[in-house]
């Protein structure tokens, strides 16, 4: 199963095609754009080729607000190149190089850089191109100096990040497309450079056609509830399978959601959650701290799922519930929700846990169905009202060895209402609620859009979640109690059927 990913796989191909290419990342205050930027250098894995210009934060705030920069690697190469261009900028005037070679080794490395040259089968320029630079109407010593730096890593690729645009044609006095159009021809075109642009302004359409590729990030809110996302509004010569993604800047790191899927490469075992006292475990361990501990014995649990979620998506949720019961020897009687099948479902549960356990332990409610020879089907078809109490009582007990085990009451409201209408719906879950807080087993509810009761619920549950997916990535959030959003992804030790709940911030 994958749903993890630092950078956008679009992204990724596009910054390591042959080849010198240009990005532009634009977004509001906040969004993340610096960031992003910075772990573009990572992903390259040239951090010794890259440097990383930025007018506007010191090396200190950079160490604080990313911690992870102070890896050896990242902060012997990015940051004291940043120092490099800083001096650059600010002390051009009254400052020479402090270091030069001997002649005799000048000589040398640039023999190399001619031999390198020679042995390709197309040109590789050993000096980056300063056609443009000359040509404008001010010499520039600062961008000179970024010139004199590249020369240095030429004929290799060098990766060149200028953390403002607008810190630069301010300081310069000169146009942002005079200088992007610059560092475009003579780097990107003509060095086999490749060029990140941040800008501090979200919208730069004057600006964008100059560049290969532009990203947008963007901050939005749902249920009044930050979510941050990343836009590939162009990458040339890359497809963009999806144009946005999930992402979270959790940790000072940016990372990036891709679609759920399905890579379950042997079966495994489920091994249980314990349960805190007076709780039973969800089976997500972070859903169980969200909680408090899990849910509480004796309660009654809604999962609102949005219509935009399908039942693979919220099955992400409900599963290691089942499964952390089972493995218990803990019963599960439920009423599955639209568009659930029982055998589909036996199936997709007894890859974690024994056929024998979920036999004996599950009982699927079917009120279509006159009778049926799988010992885990309720079958209610044509059942008089002592018949199904009768029914009811025996099943209950197979599952909670009379009683000495509690059991899991899971409904789906929307089966319910529709074969029982909203009112007796509505009784059923009082009733339901009623029962379990005085049995102290564990009641669930699937509660989807358009549903009467979906009020009614919400009144009367102890907790209340909302499922909903963002640029095709399951989230969670908390009303009751009142939770920011997590994304929905494998563990990432255990891996799946086991859940982890990644923060978005």
């Amino acid at each position: 199963m994958k749903n993890r990913s630092a950078i956008p796989k679009e992204l990724t191909d596009f910054t390591l095609k042959e080849g010198g290419s240009s990005l532009m990342i634009k977004g509001t205050a906040g969004t993340g754009k610096t960031t992003i930027a910075l772990q573009l250098i990572e992903e390259l894995g040239e951090p010794e080729r890259s440097f990383y210009l930025s007018t506007r934060v010191s090396d200190q705030s950079l160490y604080r607000q990313f911690p992870w920069l102070e890896d050896e690697e990242m902060k012997g190469q990015i940051i004291d190149s940043s120092k490099v261009f800083l001096e650059a900028l600010y002390e051009w005037e009254d400052k020479e190089e402090k270091e030069t070679l001997p002649e005799k080794e000048r000589r040398k490395i640039e023999s190399a850089k001619e031999f390198l040259g020679s042995i390709e089968k197309k040109d590789i320029p050993t000096e980056a191109d300063r056609t443009q630079l000359n040509s404008l109407d001010e010499r520039i010593p600062g961008l000179e100096r970024i010139y004199d730096r590249i020369d240095h890593i030429l004929p290799e690729r060098a990766t060149l990040v200028i953390d403002s645009v607008e810190g630069i044609t301010h300081k310069y006095d000169i146009q942002s497309e005079i200088l992007i159009m610059t560092l475009q021809k003579d780097l990107v075109e003509s060095s086999n450079t490749n060029l990140i642009l941040v800008l501090e302004k979200a919208e730069a359409r004057n600006l964008e056609y100059l560049v290969d590729g532009v990203i947008h990030l963007n901050r939005f809110q749902i249920d009044n509830r930050d979510v941050r996302e990343i836009h590939l509004n162009k990458l040339r010569a890359v497809g963009i399978k999806q144009p946005a993604y999930l992402m979270t800047l959790e940790g000072g790191r940016f990372r990036c959601f891709e679609p759920f899927t399905m890579d379950l490469k042997k079966e495994i075992e489920w091994m249980p959650i314990n349960d805190p006292e007076d709780r039973f475990s969800t089976g997500i361990e972070d859903l169980d701290d969200l909680l408090d501990g899990g849910y509480q014995r004796g309660s009654y649990n809604v999962l609102e799922v949005n219509e935009n979620v399908s039942n693979e998506e919220y099955m992400l949720v409900v599963r290691p519930l089942f499964l952390n019961f089972l493995s218990q020897s803990r019963g599960v009687l439920a009423t599955l929700s639209g568009g659930t099948h029982p055998d589909i479902l036996r199936d997709d549960i007894t890859k974690f846990i024994s056929d024998k356990k979920f036999d004996e332990r599950f009982r699927i409610v079917d009120y279509f169905s006159f009778q049926s020879d799988k010992p885990y089907m309720m079958a209610l078809g044509g059942k008089k009202r002592d018949e199904l109490g009768k029914l009811y009582t025996k099943n209950i007990r197979e599952i909670s060895e009379n009683g000495k085990q509690p059991f899991l009451d899971y409904t789906g409201f929307d089966t319910l209402e529709y074969l029982r209408g909203d009112e007796i719906a509505i009784k059923d879950l009082l009733e339901a609620v009623a029962n379990t807080k005085v049995s102290q087993n564990l009641g669930v509810g699937i509660v989807k859009h358009g549903l009467k009761l979906t009020s009614e619920i919400k009144n009367m549950a102890d907790t209340y979640l909302e499922i909903t997916s963002v640029n095709n990535t399951t989230c969670i959030y908390g009303i009751k109690p009142k939770t920011g959003i997590y994304a929905i992804v494998p563990h990432e030790e255990k891996g799946y059927p086991y859940i982890s709940l990644i923060p978005i911030r």
